[in-house]
């Protein structure tokens, strides 16, 4: 049996939720993430077990989940007891086989660079998510027997973000994808920002929840649940590096 761990706020509850109404969510406790893995597990005699987990809580922690508190939680503080009640990665590796973490979309609302990184930073500039990024690929590859999927950045809607700040989101996405992933380790990226965009540096409008609101839509996380599903999958039985 792997258990996986879903870390995320309100755009991974959407796409955990998918088609699943929130009534009825409440009442079974499964969305349409859940739902795959149950299908999956009957058809294939496995025994997969996900959750997910509000991550970091907006209590006492506040909530914010951008690089910096990552690598605040994970690498700045970590050891085997919590740090602001939320769980390091010591403690999520002894307890999950997979642990699966997103940001929210205002991780686009990405200021110029100053020419001073620092990596204990929690302005958002990208030479500051570089060094963040880089200490937390060295902290998960201190735990070889667990995988880790990190989601590209969301995407935020042309009228939500500037164009600056929408191409350095885009820079940050593609620095991700093509430096920072590496081939053979045990992380993975789920392309989020690609599907959302389709090739543009903008939220697709018809994927988004409002005219002016970033988070999807019922219909574009309907769609997102089932590929989320598999390609968890696909990283746990080796077909994805």
């Amino acid at each position: 049996m792997e258990k996986i761990i879903f870390l995320h706020h309100s755009t991974g509850q959407a796409v955990w939720l998918g088609s699943t109404n929130r009534y009825v969510y409440r009442l079974t406790r499964k969305g349409d993430v859940q739902k795959y893995f149950d299908r999956y597990n009957r058809s294939h005699k496995t025994a997969y077990q996900i959750s997910d987990m509000k991550f970091p809580q907006a209590l006492p922690y506040g909530g914010r989940n951008y690089p910096y508190d990552y690598y605040n939680i994970w690498v700045k503080n970590a050891g085997v007891h919590p740090y602001m009640e939320q769980p390091t990665l010591e403690m999520l590796t002894k307890e999950y086989d997979v642990i699966v973490f997103k940001h929210c979309f205002p991780v686009g609302f990405i200021q110029e660079d100053t020419g001073y990184p620092n990596v204990d930073s929690e302005e958002k500039r990208l030479e500051n998510y570089y060094l963040q990024y880089g200490a937390l690929k060295q902290k998960m590859h201190a735990f070889p027997n667990n995988i880790f999927i990190v989601w590209t950045p969301p995407a935020l809607l042309k009228k939500a973000t500037t164009e600056e700040q929408a191409k350095r989101t885009h820079d940050f996405y593609q620095w991700v994808m093509d430096e920072w992933n590496e081939k053979g380790d045990n992380i993975h990226v789920w392309d989020f920002y690609g599907y959302e965009t389709e090739g543009d540096v903008y939220m697709n409008e018809a994927f988004a929840l409002g005219s002016g609101d970033s988070h999807p839509n019922a219909g574009f996380a309907a769609q997102m649940a089932p590929l989320f599903a598999r390609f968890m999958i696909d990283c746990m039985e080796g077909r994805v590096d």
